[in-house]
């Protein structure tokens, strides 16, 4: 079997309730962390690593996503006769030239599952990562290259993980490793999914990047629906798990959960503390909020009920 990755899927077809009313009619996937959204960094990451396919598997209402990745001739022509190079650049360089996109539509929310299994026509007979934009990587090495290299010597699907405070594993997919042993790559015997603290196999759970076989596919094909009447990655993972076919990559980077609203603002804090151009400026902003808490001001609180409105007549553009 091939064991050189080209392609990458990006499941980006969520509603992202926990963000509401922002992504109601914005992605969440398109939310900035300053000046760049979110699903950008896994682009970027994956492009690292070597993809030179990126499929992105959306939904109705996440247009915007691909307009975000495609060229804009219109605004590249206009920084071009405005002398704003930088920016130009900085625009055309998002997707590199050697990098096609390809979109495909989900046509109902059946779970990761079912969003994998819509790009089978696209990946075809080969292996494939799977990078969840929600989680943001950063270190030195990112995951998706650490699993692509040890895809490369094992052939096995890969998972990325890490160890998880114990308070916080059932929100995760938790492995079932074969041995105590941690040296990466890490044979599981099993993945088990939003265990209790008392009943999760160890602390090290996956991190939203993965290297599949095609093998995959047919188990979500066959699979029955699971948590929520989904089709439940998880599900089909432990079943090759258990045939041995599966290890985990352990990440040491820092992971941003910006599927969640705290974990979102502590990657913009973080990416604003390392901004070459305002970091400093911004770490002095922290350091004199963090003096005087009281001085920072406080939200206004929202109508009890929704507001009169004066009534104004108004007449049509003549």
């Amino acid at each position: 079997m091939n064991t050189k990755v080209r392609k990458a899927i990006f499941p980006v077809a969520g509603l992202g309730t926990r963000f509401l009313p922002a992504t109601k009619a914005m992605p969440k996937e398109l939310l900035p962390i300053i000046d760049k959204p979110v699903i950008q960094y896994a682009v970027e990451e994956a492009i690292e690593a070597g993809i030179t396919e990126l499929i992105f598997v959306t939904g109705r209402t996440k247009r915007a996503i691909e307009d975000h990745f495609v060229a804009n001739p219109e605004l590249e022509h206009l920084l071009a006769q405005s002398g704003k190079d930088a920016l130009l650049a900085q625009l055309q360089n998002i997707i590199p030239a050697h990098v096609a996109c390809v979109f495909v539509r989900q046509p109902q929310a059946l779970g990761l599952g079912h969003a994998i299994l819509c790009a089978q026509a696209v990946v075809d007979n080969e292996p494939f990562a799977v990078l969840l934009p929600d989680d943001l990587m950063a270190g030195p090495v990112r995951p998706t290259q650490d699993l692509l290299e040890s895809f490369e010597h094992t052939g096995k699907t890969s998972l990325s993980v890490a160890k998880v405070p114990t308070e916080d594993l059932h929100r995760y997919g938790v492995i079932v490793p074969v041995s105590t042993n941690r040296l990466s790559p890490i044979e599981i015997s099993g993945i088990v999914e939003k265990p209790t603290a008392a009943d999760a196999p160890s602390d090290m759970a996956a991190i939203g990047r993965y290297v599949f076989t095609p093998e995959i596919f047919d188990h979500l094909k066959t699979q029955a629906p699971g948590v929520g009447g989904e089709i439940q990655l998880t599900d089909s993972i432990n079943v090759l798990a258990k045939m041995g076919k599966v290890d985990a990559v352990g990440f040491n980077g820092k992971r941003y959960d910006c599927g969640s609203k705290f974990g979102y603002l502590e990657a913009i804090v973080d990416h604003a503390l390392a901004h070459p151009e305002f970091g400093a400026q911004f770490a002095a902003l922290i350091r004199r909020k963090s003096a005087d808490p009281e001085q920072a001001p406080k939200p206004s609180e929202p109508h009890a009920t929704a507001p009169q409105w004066e009534q104004v007549s108004w007449k049509p553009w003549p």
